[in-house]
């Protein structure tokens, strides 16, 4: 039961996160976007950070956080920005925007992964206050042109954008890009065939965890699309249980952890999930676990530790999740204005604890908590009429034997 309250007082700290840093300037034409990260750079907002953000409101609303009216407000101005005045071609959004203009920061990239999210949180969103939100949501995806995105050749996602150089890498391996089929094979005016969910390389390391890795080892890659995503009881065409797949992953994640425990202090089975965050040194996107790449040299390890890794892993492994939430609550330097700071290493000559809080760390741990105590943005999520199409398009069977068990 301790944990359990503890695991609220990170949710709610979470929620606090994005209600202090969306832009909340109603004349503002980018009310309701995101600061990527506090305090550092802040006027950059993350595209994925807003998407999180409107689910943040339902999970807020649900528990009383803060009152429905203004949280409808704050939803309703926020897909408001997103259709009206916030940069986009196609439908696709800008991976980082100025937070008080909307515009494409510096030569930020469209992204079509986050631009999934964004649109993830604006459906959520409208399953939950339903109505005008509702109709504002449908819009806003509506005019996604997924085919824009998709490269006939090899029936793969282009990874990103620029107008100065166009398209460019291709979601060819597995990551976090599950969630971008779902969508787009369930576009009513812009659909992509269903078997691009079958188009990616799935690689395996034969150890005792059998999984499908991602390019990394990075942990939320496993973790983002099924924060929306309830794959329970789910195989795909090829057999593949992709929340089994998770479990698997987080596992071996944190078995990597306990291995390397005998180089790093920072690791051990408490302190766990290595996935990209804020280090001693910067940001780090490579941070990780074996297996990664090709030759298993694509990650990296310098005893970085952000707790949203195995927190953004609870529903996949409850109790070991909660076991090191409850390690990091002893932590003291580790708690902050929103929680939980973004990371920590102990094994550099001084001890270095994050000063900093990253919003899509904070959003899936809010999300997955969620999910974890109530299945709230499963439920919503799963329920609405695009993502059921898309599902039965890509394939994406219940598993009868399972359910018949």
């Amino acid at each position: 039961m301790a944990k359990i309250k503890l695991l609220a007082l990170e949710a709610k700290a979470c929620f606090d996160y994005f209600n202090s840093n969306s832009n909340q300037d109603y004349n503002s034409p980018a009310f309701g976007l995101t600061l990527d990260s506090y305090p550092c750079y802040r006027g950059i907002s993350s595209i994925a950070a807003t998407g999180f953000a409107l689910v943040a409101y339902i999970i807020g609303c649900e528990r009383g956080w803060l009152d429905r009216g203004t949280l409808i407000r704050r939803v309703r101005g926020t897909l408001d920005s997103l259709l009206y005045r916030a940069d986009h071609t196609k439908g696709f959004f800008y991976h980082f925007m100025d937070i008080k203009t909307g515009k494409r920061y510096k030569k930020s990239e469209l992204s079509i992964i986050d631009t999934a999210i964004a649109l993830a949180g604006a459906i959520t969103a409208g399953e939950y206050f339903g109505g005008e939100i509702k109709e504002k949501a449908a819009s806003l995806f509506n005019r996604v042109d997924w085919t824009w995105f998709r490269d006939k050749k090899n029936n793969r996602f282009y990874m990103g954008y620029t107008p100065e150089q166009g398209f460019s890498g291709w979601w060819d391996f597995y990551a976090e890009q599950l969630l971008m089929y779902i969508l787009g094979a369930g576009s009513m005016t812009y659909p992509v065939p269903g078997d691009m969910f079958y188009s990616f390389v799935r690689y395996k390391r034969a150890n005792s965890l059998d999984f499908i890795y991602s390019w990394f080892g990075s942990l939320f890659t496993h973790q983002y699309s099924h924060a929306f995503i309830d794959f329970r009881g789910r195989l795909d065409r090829y057999g593949v249980d992709w929340f089994d797949n998770s479990v698997r992953a987080s596992l071996a994640n944190r078995d990597y952890c306990i291995e390397l425990g005998r180089k790093f202090k920072t690791l051990h089975e408490r302190s766990w999930g290595l996935t990209p965050c804020q280090g001693p040194f910067g940001y780090q996107g490579r941070y990780g676990a074996g297996p990664s790449g090709i030759y298993d040299d694509e990650h990296i390890v310098d005893g970085t530790v952000p707790p949203s890794g195995a927190l953004g892993s609870i529903v996949f492994t409850p109790d070991l999740s909660l076991e090191a939430l409850n390690y990091y609550k002893g932590q003291t330097r580790l708690w902050g204005e929103y929680g939980l700071v973004d990371a920590y290493n102990l094994d550099i000559k001084q001890a270095w604890y994050a000063d900093s809080y990253i919003g899509i760390n904070k959003g899936i741990t809010l999300l997955m908590a969620e999910n974890y105590t109530s299945g709230l943005v499963w439920e919503l999520f799963m329920k609405n009429e695009i993502v059921q199409r898309g599902l039965k398009v890509v394939g994406l069977s219940e598993d009868i034997k399972r359910h018949t068990a």
